[in-house]
């Protein structure tokens, strides 16, 4: 299906942490120039950090490929009842066909079912970024600075079961 979201989706393991270097490292530069800042930690991150965050207990990653090329990944960090997403990044060539969404919806979906609340932040441009979260529901909670620029928080309560039945009437 040309343009769509077509591909599999895996969990990321430290194996796949050159190829996850390297999406990051693409899909990161659209927003460092957006904001002005060519230090955003995504794109200082290295290697030896990536492969050890993946071995991490507390961290869940899943990529999307299509033909075995890496195009699309999240990774989340998982606290108890509390989840941080961080890192959902879309190859350049690939955006804005719906794989930022496709992976959003699956970490959210992949998550143990007790986590309660996902945290997340990005910049105060990133505007595909902020619509998207906003259009599934995250909420804005405050903001923070940064270097020359605000950070955007963002929290959204899982929904935490099926509402409980009236009591039927004899």
């Amino acid at each position: 299906m040309a343009g769509g979201t077509t591909g599999t989706l895996a969990e990321l393991t430290p194996g796949d942490a050159g190829e996850v270097l390297t999406l990051q490292r693409a899909a990161f530069v659209t927003e460092a120039r957006a904001h002005r800042d060519p230090e955003l930690p995504p794109l200082t991150q290295t290697l030896a950090e990536i492969q050890a965050e993946l071995g991490e207990p507390s961290c869940r990653g899943w990529a999307l490929r299509e033909a075995g090329r890496l195009v699309g990944s999240v990774r989340v960090h998982i606290g108890g009842d509390s989840a941080e997403l961080v890192r959902l990044m879309v190859a350049p060539d690939r955006q804005g066909l719906g794989i930022g969404t496709r992976l959003l919806l699956a970490a959210e979906d992949l998550l143990p079912p007790g986590v309660r609340t996902i945290h997340l932040v990005t910049g105060q441009y990133s505007h595909a970024n902020l619509r998207l979260y906003r259009r599934h529901g995250y909420q804005q909670t405050r903001t923070s600075p940064a270097r020359g620029y605000q950070l955007i928080h963002f929290v959204k309560i899982r929904n935490a079961g099926p509402a409980p039945r009236p009591a039927e009437r004899s």
